[in-house]
C-alpha cells in the first residue's frame, strides 16, 4: 500500500507525464527548438533581466530580490547540443538565481549543427573568464547545467583546468549528459521507465554535435576526463532517467579522483524534473537543493 504522503507526488508527476505525452517530439529541428522553447516557463516577474554579450555570444543576468555580492553562478541549458535557449530555461535559471541568492549569468552559446563542437564549450569558458573579469572572486562562481548544459559544466571544469585556469567554487549537474556513446546499462535497464530520451535520440544529437570528433575525448564526454583536483559537485538525477548510469559513474569516478560529491537519486523523477517545478514539488525542492548547495559551497 502506497504512504498517503506520496499521493500528491503521485499525481504531479502523472500530470507531468500527461504533458509530455501531449507535446510529441518533432523530427525537424527548427520546429523542436520552437516548441523546447515554448514549454518553458516564464521568468517570474520579481526577477530582473538585464541583456549582455559575451564576445559576440548572448546572454542575460538574472538578478533575484536578494543577492550575495560576492557570488555568481553560470548557469548552461540542456537541450543536446543542438536545441534550448534563454526562453526554453529562463525559469528553471531564475529560480536557480532565488534559491542560490545569487545573480545568475544564462548562456546561450552556439548550437549544432550550425556550431559543431567545440563551439558551445569554447563559449562556456569564455563565459566563466568574463564573469572573473567583473571581479569575481572564482570560488564565489558556480557552474550549474542541465542534461547536455550539465556534461558541458564537467567539460568547463576540465578544459579550465587543462589551461591552468582557477576553478570556480562548485558546480551542480543536473541529469547530466557525460556519455556520447550512450553505453550506459540504464539505456536497457530504465528505458521503459524513461518517457523522454532513448538510445536511438542519444545517438543522433551525438552525432550533430561531435560532427565527426572523437566521443571519447575528454571535452566531448567527461566521463573519460581526469576528474582530479575538480571542485565540489553537486549530482541530481531522477529514477526514471535512462542516464542515470553515467551521472553514477560520474560520481563514482569524480569520487575516486578525490573529489567531492554530493549524489542525489530523485525517487519517481525523470529527465530534468526541475523544469517542471510550476507543477511538481520535487521540482521546487530540488532548486532549493542546488540553492542549499550553492550557497554552501560558494564563497561566504
Amino acid at each position: 500500500m502506497s504512504n498517503p504522503k506520496d499521493v500528491p507526488m503521485q499525481q504531479e508527476i502523472e500530470a507531468v507525464l500527461c504533458d509530455i505525452a501531449s507535446h510529441p517530439w518533432p523530427t525537424d529541428i527548427v520546429e523542436a527548438r520552437t516548441l523546447y522553447d515554448k514549454m518553458g516557463p516564464p521568468i517570474a516577474p520579481d526577477i530582473t533581466t538585464r541583456p549582455i554579450e559575451v564576445g559576440s555570444v548572448p546572454g542575460q543576468i538574472l538578478t533575484p530580490p536578494c543577492v550575495h555580492p560576492g557570488r555568481c553562478v553560470l548557469f548552461l541549458h540542456g537541450g543536446g547540443y543542438t536545441y534550448g535557449s534563454l526562453f526554453s530555461h529562463g525559469g528553471m535559471a531564475a529560480e536557480i538565481a532565488r534559491a542560490a541568492a545569487s545573480e545568475t549569468l544564462q548562456l546561450d552559446y552556439r548550437l549544432a549543427p550550425e556550431h559543431p563542437f567545440p563551439a558551445a564549450l569554447e563559449d562556456a569558458c569564455a563565459a566563466y573568464k568574463w564573469i572573473l573579469g567583473r571581479g569575481i572572486d572564482p570560488k564565489g562562481v558556480v557552474l550549474v547545467g542541465d542534461s547536455a548544459g550539465g556534461g558541458l559544466v564537467v567539460a568547463t571544469l576540465v578544459a579550465l583546468k587543462e589551461a591552468g585556469q582557477p576553478m570556480p567554487g562548485a558546480a551542480v549537474c543536473i541529469s547530466p549528459w557525460v556519455d556520447l556513446e550512450a553505453t550506459g546499462e540504464s539505456y536497457r535497464t530504465r528505458q521503459a521507465l524513461d518517457p523522454m530520451i532513448d538510445r536511438e535520440l542519444a545517438t543522433f544529437l551525438a552525432g550533430i554535435y561531435l560532427h565527426g570528433a572523437d566521443p571519447k575525448m575528454p571535452t566531448a564526454s567527461p566521463i573519460h576526463a581526469d576528474l582530479h583536483e575538480l571542485p565540489p559537485l553537486l549530482i541530481q538525477v531522477g529514477e526514471r532517467e535512462v542516464l542515470y548510469s553515467e551521472a553514477e559513474t560520474l560520481a563514482q569516478r569524480a569520487r575516486d579522483a578525490g573529489v567531492d560529491v554530493t549524489f542525489e537519486e530523485w525517487p519517481g523523477m525523470i529527465h530534468v524534473w526541475h523544469l517542471y517545478y510550476p507543477i511538481l514539488s520535487a521540482g521546487r525542492n530540488a532548486i532549493t537543493r542546488i540553492g542549499d548547495f550553492v550557497r554552501a559551497k560558494s564563497t561566504k
